[in-house]
């Protein structure tokens, strides 16, 4: 029987070459991608910055309302159809996104590397990736087996495969699907498919490629309850992210409990962060999760 960890645990990525936190406060945050500093909106970022200038190459200004929108104002010249980014060996294209974002989410790096740990030594290893946008977190599963990506964006797959292809991992063994991740997940299970591993990051609202709404505290309990019967005994893990809501991780976790409690290991839960670079810097938040994993915390990362 799977052990609920009430402890919130935190899982905090640090910069690479090609991404950095560089200062974060009066809620925004600058970062570094590559050759190119942006300045984007930070909710959590309530103290000070630590550094007077914030020269950037652009930066990201909100709408006025509480669902989003806004713009990209520009200071210098910046490449309209991206930029290569790196991170060990898997590549991909960064660029300015209508929605804030920079293609990729840079805190979901000490998550590729939790997984890759629970897989470590298997060369088959079958895994799910659903919402998996732009395939950043596929491509570094995918040196432990077969990936199933599922978006519902056809723009986000054709990014991911085109990230693959930079990433000369186009001969890796991945399913690239455009399909609501809700209706697949449930067909999976008709299918009588297992899998190994499985990570998803549903968004608070979205929409399918036929027009489905997907509305998070309506949909998630069934979706992770379809994800509990693709998984078993011998299954690695299942890793769930949340963001922007307003929800505890341990309601992540409680909900994990009650469909995958049967199963071997522990359930844990917590806050996604990313450290500041340099002396001094801080640590700041940017999603609620919650995990199983076979190995429960004995791995912890």
């Amino acid at each position: 029987m799977a052990r609920l960890v009430l402890q919130p645990a935190l899982m905090i990525g640090e910069g690479w070459d090609d991404f950095a936190l560089l200062d974060s406060g009066h809620g925004r945050k600058l970062e570094a991608y590559g050759p190119h500093r942006f300045i984007r909106p930070e909710p959590q970022a309530m103290w000070t910055p630590r550094q007077a200038d914030w020269s950037a190459d652009g930066e990201f200004v909100p709408g006025s309302d509480e669902d989003g929108g806004g713009r990209w104002q520009f200071a210098r010249p910046v490449p309209r159809e991206g930029w290569p980014l790196a991170r060990g060996d898997v590549r991909f294209t960064a660029s300015c996104t209508p929605f804030r974002h920079l293609g990729f989410f840079p805190d979901m790096a000490p998550v590729w590397d939790w997984m890759g740990a629970r897989l470590a030594g298997q060369d088959n290893a079958a895994t799910l990736n659903l919402f998996g946008y732009t395939g950043v977190g596929t491509l570094s599963l995918s040196r432990f087996g077969p990936v199933t990506h599922v978006d519902a964006s056809k723009k986000s797959v054709t990014q991911a495969r085109a990230n693959a292809a930079l990433s000369g991992m186009e001969d890796r063994p991945v399913r690239w699907i455009v399909d609501d991740a809700a209706k697949f997940a449930a067909r999976e299970v008709r299918r009588g498919r297992r899998y190994d591993g499985i990570i998803l990051d549903p968004p608070k609202f979205g929409r399918g490629p036929e027009g489905e709404v997907w509305r998070l505290e309506e949909g998630l309990p069934g979706l992770i309850a379809d994800c509990a019967r693709l998984l078993d005994g011998d299954s690695r893990f299942l890793f769930l992210t949340v963001y922007a809501v307003r929800m505890s991780s341990l309601a992540l976790a409680g909900l994990l409990h009650e469909v995958l409690g049967h199963l071997p290991g522990a359930i844990e839960h917590g806050d996604l962060a990313i450290a500041e670079a340099g002396e001094g810097g801080r640590v700041l938040p940017t999603a609620i999760f919650a995990r199983w994993s076979r190995d429960g915390d004995e791995k912890n990362g």
